[in-house]
């Protein structure tokens, strides 16, 4: 009996233990998740998914990230034989052709000069880990500054649906990237630290823009982006320079999104529990294959709602199906003084601005304005 219980609970260790380096670990490959089955014209049809049958404008990468393709709104939905047939809005490079691709919410699939037409410059913003790349598109107002930061596993070309609106204010944007994201070097584990370590990196972001003329800072974060600028708020010594934020999709609380994918991935509850203790145990990181503790305690901005200091955009949808929505809304009640929430409608995960550009960027040009 002994026996069998000291095995189950290794059993039950282990299990915690791979959840969590599923968590921490970046995607080395993102598999292609649709189907083209005909290019015919000026549209496209789509196997149907979850994707392909939202409404709006979107991105496929084609041939693993060699190609891309932007698609629009539905023109037609056979759901017997499985279709969505699409608008083709464009192919930027590669070739469009029937087979697998990779669905993206950033639409745009190149710098911001290739995709929107406005002047940007490749610079190499300084980190003791190595440069890390970043975009800099000016604007008339060289001294206010937006930072914009992406998602876990995102790339930065999801920052840049939030560049015209921003270009049209005059706000100078600075769009980098941080370690593990692919662009940038890696940390010093090659793992993610869920905002706790990235935020150091978009702190030198901001020291770059301060250096380079920035007098006013309005940060922008998508999902994980969001937990990377909410640690800078509260860590960084430039907090005083920002003077409103953006948050889409934002992980408010860790603790809610990694209880949410253990019940989506059927892992018991006790399992979920025991992932988040050993990321948090500073003896346990080898176990989940950290440098550094991950207290993801320290993320639950609901529960720390008295600390925040700055105004805040929150943009999310009520059908996110990656980051529930439910602690947007409770940071919403906490803190009525200093966050607007905005909800949006079947728009998924990060997928609000695809959904309704035009609602989108009026919401976040009269917010940047004011």
């Amino acid at each position: 009996m002994g026996g069998a219980a000291a095995l189950g609970g290794v059993s039950t260790l282990a299990a915690a233990a791979y959840f969590a380096r599923k968590i921490l670990t970046p995607d080395q490959l993102r598999p292609d998740d649709t189907e083209i089955l005909r290019v015919e014209g000026d549209t496209v049809v789509l196997g149907e998914s979850p994707e392909t049958v939202v409404p709006g404008r979107y991105g496929l990468w084609l041939d693993q990230g060699a190609g891309h393709a932007r698609v629009g709104g539905i023109l037609e939905r056979d759901r017997v034989r499985g279709e969505v047939r699409r608008v083709l809005r464009g192919v930027d490079y590669g070739t469009l052709r029937p087979g697998p691709a990779r669905w993206n919410q950033y639409y745009f699939g190149s710098p911001p000069d290739q995709s929107l037409g406005l002047e940007s410059h490749n610079v190499e913003v300084g980190n003791p880990l190595g440069p890390m790349p970043a975009w800099l598109v000016p604007a008339q107002d060289s001294g206010r500054w937006a930072i914009l930061v992406h998602g876990r596993g995102a790339r930065r070309e999801e920052c840049l649906r939030a560049l015209p609106a921003l270009h049209d204010a005059g706000i100078t944007a600075l769009v980098p990237a941080y370690r593990n994201d692919g662009d940038a070097p890696a940390g010093p584990d090659g793992h993610y630290g869920l905002g706790l370590s990235e935020w150091h990196d978009i702190d030198r972001a901001t020291r770059f823009a301060v250096e380079n003329g920035a007098r006013e800072l309005i940060l922008f974060g998508w999902s994980m982006g969001a937990a990377i600028v909410l640690q800078l708020l509260d860590q960084s010594e430039l907090r005083r320079r920002v003077s409103r934020v953006v948050l889409d999709a934002p992980v408010i609380d860790w603790v809610d999104v990694l209880a949410h994918h253990a019940r989506l991935n059927s892992v018991p509850a006790p399992v979920g529990v025991l992932s988040r203790m050993l990321m948090a145990h500073p003896h346990a990181r080898r176990l989940v294959g950290v440098q550094e503790a991950v207290d993801v305690a320290r993320t639950n901005w609901v529960a720390r709602a008295d600390e925040l200091r700055h105004r805040i955009l929150l943009i999310h949808s009520l059908d996110d199906e990656f980051v529930p929505v439910g602690p947007s809304q409770a940071l919403a009640r906490a803190r009525p003084d200093l966050v607007d929430f905005v909800p949006w409608h079947i728009a998924r995960h990060c997928k609000e601005w695809n959904v309704d550009p035009m609602r989108w960027e009026r919401l976040v040009a009269d917010f940047v304005s004011d």
